[in-house]
Order: structure tokens, then C-alpha cells, then sequence
């Protein structure tokens, strides 16, 4: 930039697809670079502790000011800052609405954009549509577990909850294992189920795609489990459930959302490995006691355990550290695998950073101007 003038780059939805938002493996080799970075502390998140999910808006049931919105399904609003180095060395903050009911006017039920600023002024660099690149970092982090911990022959995926996550899980797992050519798949409803299968028979025309009725056929005999479905927090009992002899030897199962399993699994055969530790750490220290009431997802469990003596710490591994030779990939060849993904503005950053680097590179957005010189200067 030639301060004090500052320009930033524009991206609407057309554009990142142009700038190669969609490129599923350009952006699984970015998510493994994040995670490495990460793990030797090259970043920082919200927080006192620099590893904060984010900050929500969340709205009262009922209020006196009628113009307030009111609480509803997903209805929030979320800041989501980061600071990742590194090849990145970038600032930036996804900011979304979210409503349930946006789907009754065509809209997504999230509407996400991200602002990427220059780490020493704070002057922006890019403002940009975020609804693809956010599905696509949020398949890419299953797909780095994928290309870790799944069979290098695994050919059979069993999908839970036929939504935006699992398209791109699918995405994700296809490529790191092409080997796959069954694809199970079980959803709550026929119409988005049926939608889903239409969609994948249509990308991916040679593969076996076959629905099923229960959790207990999505799971049996497949080397991949992925689940993104749904729950309402709060009464573990009521998240969706996998049986441990469900569970094929030497599988993975994968989780972006609410998912239980039996402790004694859990305690005495699983192997447990998070997307970022920090992360579960910091989700207990806030939520404590009983934190897996509000954060269903399964690593967040394992940290309830340890925290009531149940477990130790060398119970729970951290990706970053197998990403950098610390710890081994695998420990028996038949290891159960739980890997939790919690999701972090690090990986938007971190893809919306190479993203953004190849629209400029090749042309594509709109400049736009935020001043020629800054009118009041403090």
C-alpha cells in the first residue's frame, strides 16, 4: 500500500470461486501449514488466552424493545478474530448472522463474510463473500484427519447429517482417498437427504451412493465416519449416539458437531485427537463444569473426564503434534480414532489469505477505496 492512502480488494461469491475458493486440496495443504503453525504458538485467536472460539450476540426470549430480535434456532451473530504467521502473516475476522429462518427466503441459514488486515496498521486488504470458503476450510480440516488417520485403502465413507459440512467432508475425503467408492448416507429428513444424493451422484457420477435408515448402517463397515448433524445442547442423552461394536477396527470417525459415545470407550480403547487442544482447553476453562452440555462435540467430553480425574492428559492428542513427528500417526493398526473438529478463525485466515493472494495475482475483484487520506488522524 502506498499509505496514507488505503485501497482493499472486494470479492463477492463469483469472484472467489474465480480466485479458486473450491480448490479442495490447495486448501487441505493450507489447513496442515495452519496447524503446524499453530502448534509452535505462530498465531493468535480472541481471548485472554488467545485461543477463543470467538464472541457471539445471542438474544434474549423475550423483550421489552420491540425492534430487538428475540431467541430462535441458530439465531445469533459471531465475531470470529485471528491472527495466523508464518507464509500467511495475516490478520483477519469472519463476521456472520445467523437465522434458522433465512432458509424461508432463499437465503442460507448463515450469511459469513471475512475482512483481512494488514498485521501492523490494521488497514484492510480484503472484504470478501465467506459462505463457500468457510464450508470448504471446514471440510479441509477432516480431510488433513482423513489423509492421517484413515486406511490408505478405505473405500467405504459413512456419512451422518447430508448437509453444506458433509459436502465438503465428502470433497475433502475423496481427495486424499480416491480409493473410495461407497458412500453411505443417513439424514433426517427425505427432501434434504434425497437433495444430497442427487448433488453427489452428480460430481462424483462413479460412486456408490446408497442412503440408510440409522446411524447403526451409516457406520458398520466403513473406514470413515463423518458426522454433522444437529443436536440441541445441553442433555447428553439426547446427542446422537455410536456403539462402540458399531465402529469397523481401525476406523476413523470423524466430528464437526454433537456426537456421544459410551466413557468406557472412550476411557479405556478410543484414541482421542483434536483439531487444536488450546481450543478444548479454553472451551473448559469457560464453560465449566459439565462444559460437553454446551459444547457437544466429543473431544469436549474427554476434557470433562480429565477434569473430574477420570482421564489423564496424555489421553487426548493434538494434530499439530502429529503433524510434526511429536507423536505417531497410529499406535496399533486397528485403533478406533475420534477426531474432533471445532472449528477457528485461524483456517479462515489462513485459506481466505491464499485466496485472496491469487485474485490478485490474477486480476480478479474490485478495488475499493476507504480513503485517499484519513480525514481525522488521532
Amino acid at each position: 500500500m502506498s499509505y496514507p492512502e488505503i485501497d482493499f480488494l472486494y470479492l463477492n461469491e463469483d469472484d472467489m470461486i474465480k480466485a479458486g475458493v473450491r480448490d479442495m486440496k490447495g486448501c487441505i495443504e493450507a489447513m496442515e501449514e495452519m496447524f503446524k503453525l499453530m502448534k509452535v504458538g505462530d498465531y493468535r485467536m480472541g481471548g485472554a488466552n488467545g485461543n477463543s472460539h470467538g464472541s457471539m450476540v445471542m438474544f434474549p426470549k423475550t423483550s421489552p424493545f420491540p425492534e430487538m430480535p428475540t431467541d430462535g434456532a441458530d439465531r445469533r451473530f459471531m465475531a470470529m478474530p485471528a491472527y495466523l504467521g508464518g507464509q500467511f502473516d495475516m490478520a483477519g475476522v469472519k463476521w456472520y448472522g445467523s437465522n434458522a429462518e433465512n432458509r424461508k427466503k432463499g437465503l442460507p441459514r448463515s450469511i459469513l463474510m471475512l475482512i483481512l488486515n494488514d498485521k501492523d496498521t490494521g488497514a484492510p486488504k480484503a472484504f470478501m463473500s465467506a459462505n463457500i470458503l468457510s464450508a470448504y476450510r471446514t471440510g479441509a480440516v477432516p480431510g488433513v484427519g482423513f489423509k492421517k488417520f484413515a486406511r490408505e485403502d478405505a473405500t467405504t465413507l459413512g456419512i451422518v447429517g447430508p448437509g453444506v459440512m458433509s459436502k465438503t467432508a465428502l470433497a475433502a475425503a475423496l481427495a486424499v482417498r480416491p480409493t473410495i467408492d461407497k458412500v453411505k448416507v443417513k439424514g433426517r429428513g427425505k427432501a434434504s437427504l434425497m437433495r444430497f444424493i442427487g448433488e453427489v451422484q452428480e460430481l462424483y457420477p462413479d460412486i456408490d451412493i446408497v442412503p440408510v435408515d440409522t446411524m447403526e448402517e451409516a457406520v458398520r463397515d466403513s473406514d470413515i465416519v463423518s458426522v454433522s448433524t444437529s443436536a440441541p445442547a445441553g442433555d447428553p442423552l439426547l446427542y446422537p449416539y455410536i456403539k462402540e461394536d458399531w465402529i469397523k477396527p481401525g476406523a476413523l470417525v470423524e466430528s464437526t458437531a454433537a456426537l456421544r459415545f459410551d466413557d468406557d470407550f472412550i476411557i479405556n480403547r478410543a484414541r482421542t485427537v483434536t483439531d487444536n487442544i488450546m481450543l478444548y482447553e479454553a472451551w473448559e476453562s469457560e464453560m465449566k463444569p459439565d462444559a460437553y452440555k454446551t459444547i457437544p462435540i466429543p473431544a469436549v467430553r474427554v476434557e470433562d473426564l480429565i477434569a473430574e480425574g477420570k482421564m489423564s492428559k496424555d489421553q487426548i492428542d493434538d494434530l499439530g503434534d502429529i503433524l510434526l513427528g511429536k507423536k505417531p500417526v497410529h499406535r496399533d493398526k486397528d485403533e478406533i480414532t475420534i477426531y474432533s473438529v471445532g472449528g477457528m478463525p485461524t483456517e479462515d485466515v489462513a485459506w481466505g489469505t491464499m485466496v485472496y493472494r491469487n485474485a490478485v495475482k490474477k486480476g480478479i475483484g474490485q478495488k475499493l477505496n476507504l480513503w485517499d487520506a484519513p480525514k481525522m488522524v488521532v
